[in-house]
Order: structure tokens, then C-alpha cells, then sequence
């Protein structure tokens, strides 16, 4: 079952979700920095793209717990009962609005 979210309870929801982002964005952005300096076929690299892949994942299990929709990395949306607050990595605030319908691409700024 799905969560509906008002905008008061998505937003005091908010900072969790927004410092277990940042935890998660730290961590695959020191493998990515590791990763960048070998050769393709190295067995290093093949491994550090698993431990990238695999701190997405975590990162996405650790919203859904949260009861809010991943729709790609670092990108999340609180489910209203008519369309999303939508928040993506690095945005401070939460202050996006879209349809089912219209989708990111017709995100708007929450009045």
C-alpha cells in the first residue's frame, strides 16, 4: 500500500531524506573518484562499479522504508493522492510539485 503524503508531513520528512541523500551521494562519489583512474577491463574497476551500483541500491531500499517513491538516483517523490512533491539531489528544499500525468518534465514550483 501506498503512502499519500500532505505537504506538511512530506516536509518534515524532508530532512531525513535529504541527509541519507547526501550520505549516499558522498560514498558512490569517492568510488566514482576511485574508479575514474583505471584502465577499462581492471578488475578493480569492475568491482568498484559494484560497490557504486550497490550503494545506490541501498540508498533506494532506505527511501522506499521511508515511504517515498525512487524514480532514479537521488531523484524521490512523496505520492499526494493527485500527483508528486518531487525533490532531487542537491536541491535544499522541497518545493516541487508534478501530475501523474505530466511527470518530471512538468515539475512546478509548490505555492
Amino acid at each position: 500500500m501506498m503512502r499519500r503524503w500532505t505537504l506538511a508531513t512530506a516536509q518534515q520528512l524532508f530532512p531525513e531524506v535529504r541527509s541519507r541523500t547526501a550520505k549516499a551521494v558522498e560514498e558512490a562519489l569517492g568510488l566514482l573518484a576511485q574508479r575514474e583512474d583505471l584502465a577499462p577491463g581492471d578488475a578493480l574497476r569492475e568491482e568498484l562499479e559494484a560497490q557504486i551500483q550497490a550503494s545506490i541500491s541501498r540508498w533506494a531500499r532506505e527511501m522506499e522504508a521511508l515511504g517515498v517513491e525512487v524514480k532514479g538516483a537521488w531523484l524521490v517523490d512523496f505520492d499526494t493522492g493527485t500527483g508528486y512533491y518531487c525533490w532531487k539531489w542537491p536541491e535544499e528544499r522541497l518545493e516541487y510539485f508534478h501530475s501523474y500525468a505530466e511527470g518530471f518534465a512538468g515539475r512546478t514550483r509548490i505555492q
